[in-house]
């Protein structure tokens, strides 16, 4: 097997999103001194060429045989990295946000560049717990057992270790009691709820620091919570002999309280989405699609340095350092362009397929295989999936990932094919304008999808299909 690193490096930068691909061309820029945006160093521009490209550097009898990768010579690390590239490049968001060139004419310090480049990671739960836990005013023994119950705490607020087993008397100068008293004070710190050791526990002590006068719910949680969570409601009336509204109107009081108080400060961060594809609809209904590279800058390579490449004064190590550089910076700027024409024309095809989406929505979603678009395209099924990998497309429906429009499906009574998305949508539908005093089971969801027109959908399927929505059985669903 072979293959050449120009076609190594065009795949990497076809799998790449917008936001990724602009970080990658920020690195080169920086590491790359011939490269150049069309916007920089205007009076060094010795050519008319508007292109941005120039006739490749080629030594008499170098050919590009000579740059191609070969098996047997060891050099498999290069096929590993394509290999990798697709677990990679997913996480490019938690890599150092594009950094800004520099305008100093001085060599910048690489060390400081990466930490002012390098995203704050926020202060986790452990972090922001022990900061409180620094200004309580407790004796030495309360103090360190507290800092001990704060490291075993997770990251969604709960203590899920006994206090009987954090104690160790031949580790620590402290007590069960002096562990007890601690997990009181911490109860008290902020986000409410914190310290809990179980469900009931977190919401009790929310419950006792609202301002509100929670004292039915409190007994509500503290004496039928099991039953609660079952939404058995009128056996609940019964026992506490009070009406099932009244105990409606306590869940629904009950929703502010949060079940996971630790996720309040979480060090996770929403990662931008930028759309890769737009489409638009013009007066007479025809989808227009379009890239959204505007923020990607024109290269081009730098004309005085092109021609010290050519100049036979300049020494050979000057110049092979130069036609190195020049040659990876016009297989950059080709395989940029490659990506750009591979993108557009795979959307064009998707888009035409899926026409009736972008009309009307998701339950006209049609199955598509990517096969079908490769075909219709002219390239191989795995540069479909490389172009679309991580890519999001924006139209009138919103913002979603390209590859979502691919996906099987199933007949219908009609003799055609609906989707997985379609029908994960119509069940939607029905669940939605069902009457919630008597929901439906998914044996009545699966008749009301057949009388949709879903031919030989099985109960087994719709169960399926609802957990992947997140949406509970019937039980769960009736309100009293």
């Amino acid at each position: 097997m072979k293959l050449a690193p120009r076609m190594i490096q065009s795949m990497e930068i076809l799998q790449l999103p917008t936001l990724g691909l602009l970080a990658k061309i920020e690195t080169e820029l920086n590491s790359n001194p011939v490269l150049e945006t069309e916007e920089t160093d205007e009076t060094n521009e010795l050519s008319t060429e508007t292109d941005g490209k120039i006739e490749e550097i080629v030594e008499p009898g170098q050919s590009e045989q000579d740059q191609i990768i070969r098996q047997d010579e060891g050099q498999r690390d290069d096929f590993k990295r394509l290999n990798d590239f697709a677990d990679q490049s997913d996480d490019y968001f938690y890599r150092t946000e594009i950094s800004k060139r520099s305008g100093s004419s001085d060599d910048p310090d690489k060390k400081l560049e990466a930490m002012n480049n390098t995203a704050d990671k926020g202060q986790s739960l452990h972090a922001y717990l022990s900061e409180q836990w620094r200004l309580v005013d407790a004796e030495e023994k309360i103090k360190k057992a507290g800092q001990l119950i704060i490291d075993y705490i997770d990251e969604k607020g709960y203590l899920k270790v006994r206090l009987q087993q954090l104690h160790n008397k031949d580790k620590h100068d402290f007590g069960v009691e002096h562990l007890e008293a601690a997990l009181k004070i911490i109860q008290q710190l902020e986000p409410s709820g914190i310290g809990a050791r179980d469900l009931k526990e977190c919401l009790l002590i929310q419950m006792a620091q609202s301002p509100d006068d929670m004292s039915f719910e409190t007994e509500l949680v503290s004496n039928h919570l099991d039953k609660l969570l079952e939404n058995k409601l009128p056996d609940i009336a019964r026992k506490m002999n009070c009406s099932v509204e009244r105990i409606s109107e306590a869940i629904s009081r009950m929703r502010k309280l949060d079940t996971s108080p630790g996720l309040q400060i979480s060090t996770e961060r929403n990662h931008p989405i930028k759309a890769d594809v737009i489409v638009e609809s013009d007066e007479a209904g025809d989808f227009k699609v379009y890239l959204a590279d505007r923020s990607i800058p024109s290269l081009r390579i730098n004309q005085y340095y092109a021609g010290m490449a050519r100049d036979r004064k300049v020494d050979n190590k000057t110049r092979d350092f130069l036609k190195n550089n020049i040659r990876s910076a016009q297989w950059l700027m080709d395989a940029i362009e490659q990506r750009k024409n591979t993108l557009l024309r795979v959307s064009e095809a998707i888009v035409e397929r899926q026409k009736k989406f972008f009309e009307k929505g998701t339950m006209y979603l049609r199955p598509l295989p990517m096969s079908e678009i490769a075909g219709i395209v002219g390239i191989h099924i795995a540069t479909v999936s490389r172009a679309v990998a991580g890519k999001y497309i924006q139209s009138s429906q919103g913002i979603m990932p390209l590859r979502d429009l691919f996906g099987g499906g199933m007949e219908t009574d009609d003799g055609g094919t609906e989707s997985f998305e379609a029908i994960r949508a119509k069940m939607q539908q029905i669940i939605d304008s069902e009457d919630k005093s008597k929901p439906m089971s998914d044996e009545a969801i699966r008749e009301k999808l057949e009388q949709m027109g879903v031919k030989d959908i099985a109960r087994r399927t719709v169960a399926k299909y609802r957990k992947l929505m997140n949406t509970p059985t019937g039980r769960f669903r009736k309100r009293f």
